[in-house]
């Protein structure tokens, strides 16, 4: 199933998303902190994150899946948006310096090509932040938040399948640890439950984020092997 880039929007613009925005707006800046002369982009719906860095970086771009549509962005030109086919990107090979892919793994129809094209355009040291439905949050029960739509994964999961796409991760977080109900008292006190869910259950938030690394050499599996030594050298003629 696919999310609508209108019904994303909409939903950033409520309150409730508008409160989910500024928390995952600050999650990826702390683990990313600021990008001077970097060229960063987005997959899937990542504007409401990546405005933050305009201005700062090289580049900045939001990429939305034709499956997905698009939304001119920003509203003023230069227009920074593109529509793409997730499976192949209109981007060089190692081009982008990072990488935010949100509200696009879960829905996504081949995953795996899907994660080798990011792993194409990412530089050797590049790094990737993936945001994904949590399986044990609330949120992906929730069919009134974008989060609670497409598959949502378990850390194990998602490990397993960055790995066997040559990422390493690097850092877990989880976050969106409040009630996904749009209602007056539950959104004013929305911080707080954030900031008490993630010390008391932060295995449960509504997200799961993780930052990776490209790996450049594919890991080797099974038993390391001793070489056997050779104790009668043979010429050979």
């Amino acid at each position: 199933m696919h999310l609508d880039v209108v019904t994303l929007r909409d939903f950033y613009a409520t309150p409730l998303g508008q409160i989910a925005r500024r928390i995952l707006a600050r999650r990826i800046r702390s683990h990313w902190g600021p990008a001077p002369g970097e060229v960063i982009a987005s997959l899937g719906f990542g504007t409401p994150f990546i405005n933050a860095y305009r201005g700062e970086t090289r580049s900045v771009s939001a990429l939305m899946p034709a499956s997905q549509g698009a939304l001119i962005w920003p509203p003023s030109s230069p227009i920074l948006s593109a529509l793409v086919d997730e499976g192949s990107l209109p981007l060089r090979d190692n081009s982008v310096d990072r990488l935010l892919v949100i509200h696009c793994l879960e829905v996504a129809e081949q995953v795996t090509p899907l994660l080798r094209e990011l792993w194409r355009v990412l530089r050797p040291e590049g790094r990737l932040m993936a945001i994904v439905p949590n399986r044990r949050g609330l949120w992906t029960h929730v069919d009134t938040t974008p989060f609670g739509f497409g598959r949502p994964y378990s850390r194990s999961q998602l490990d397993s399948l960055l790995h066997q796409s040559l990422f390493t991760p690097q850092a877990w977080d989880t976050a969106l640890h409040f009630p996904p109900f749009d209602r007056g008292i539950l959104v004013r006190s929305a911080t707080a439950w954030e900031r008490v869910g993630a010390r008391v259950s932060p295995a449960l938030g509504g997200v799961l984020m993780v930052e990776a690394r490209k790996e450049t050499m594919a890991p080797i599996k099974g038993k390391p092997v001793r070489a056997k030594a050779l104790r009668d050298l043979v010429t050979i003629r």
